[in-house]
């Protein structure tokens, strides 16, 4: 039993907890809910990871994005977090994809087969386009909608999409998902807690430093440190747990 991950292997038990490090997780977007759920990962001891984020660090993200450090202004996402993982785990593998999302590179992104995938996408049409294609492919996903405008964690929830409710980002993924004939079967993590926003108004980019930005304009919202980071361990946390069904599953068949 290695050190680092005996307190998870006395959980989970030994073959349990070196099953779940061989597996490889792809997340998608490298921000304030993805750089903690990334963090959960690497910390149970996760192997192999897929990292994907076109952005660099601004000073914006300071105050919610756990690789964001007045050192780490300007530099790639993804860079700091492999750093990151690394010195937590250093045989882990982790290789970096500096793509934006669109229709026309997520085949690409998701042409190398993973055991889950990880939406941590905070705009909407690469989100979208994220988790049609993973829904074509049959590859199980888990997507987090909105956490900016909340401060109340108690109100965090893990639900199928088409049974979120109270989250205007959730509402307007289903509501086009639904559109392109997508279903039931991408687990969501969200909040019921109720906030007032209006995604059709006037919406600006997130940050000071917008020679980075692609696609169409943000919408800058207030968050919380907390609310954020709770929200990617969350995340994480229903990662594993779904990893393990897998293979409890697995065993049982074999049985």
């Amino acid at each position: 039993m290695e050190a680092k991950y005996s307190r998870t292997d006395l959980l989970l038990g030994e073959d349990e907890a070196r099953w779940l490090r061989k597996q490889t997780v792809t997340i998608v977007g490298i921000g304030a809910v993805g750089g903690y759920a990334l963090e959960g990962l690497a910390r149970v001891g996760i192997n192999h990871f897929r990292l994907v984020d076109f952005d660099t660090v601004s000073a914006s993200n300071i105050n919610r994005q756990i690789h964001a450090l007045e050192s780490t202004i300007g530099v790639r996402k993804i860079d700091i977090a492999k750093k990151r993982v690394l010195d937590i785990n250093p045989c882990c593998t982790v290789d970096l994809y500096p793509e934006f999302v669109c229709s026309d590179t997520v085949a690409k992104l998701l042409r190398h087969p993973t055991a889950i995938l990880v939406d941590a996408i905070d705009s909407l049409s690469p989100k979208l386009a994220l988790l049609e294609e993973a829904y074509r492919l049959n590859m199980p996903v888990v997507s987090s909608m909105g956490a900016a405008l909340r401060t109340d964690p108690t109100k965090i929830r893990v639900a199928d999409l088409m049974e979120t409710c109270k989250c205007p980002l959730a509402k307007h993924v289903r509501k086009k998902l639904r559109r392109r004939d997508i279903g039931t079967g991408i687990t969501a993590v969200f909040s019921s807690e109720d906030v007032i926003f209006d995604y059709h108004k006037q919406k600006q980019v997130d940050g000071e430093d917008t020679r980075q930005f692609r696609g169409r304009q943000r919408n800058t919202l207030g968050s919380l440190p907390t609310l954020t980071g709770i929200f990617g361990l969350t995340v994480a946390n229903t990662v594993i747990l779904k990893l393990l069904e897998s293979y409890r599953t697995m065993v049982s068949s074999q049985c």
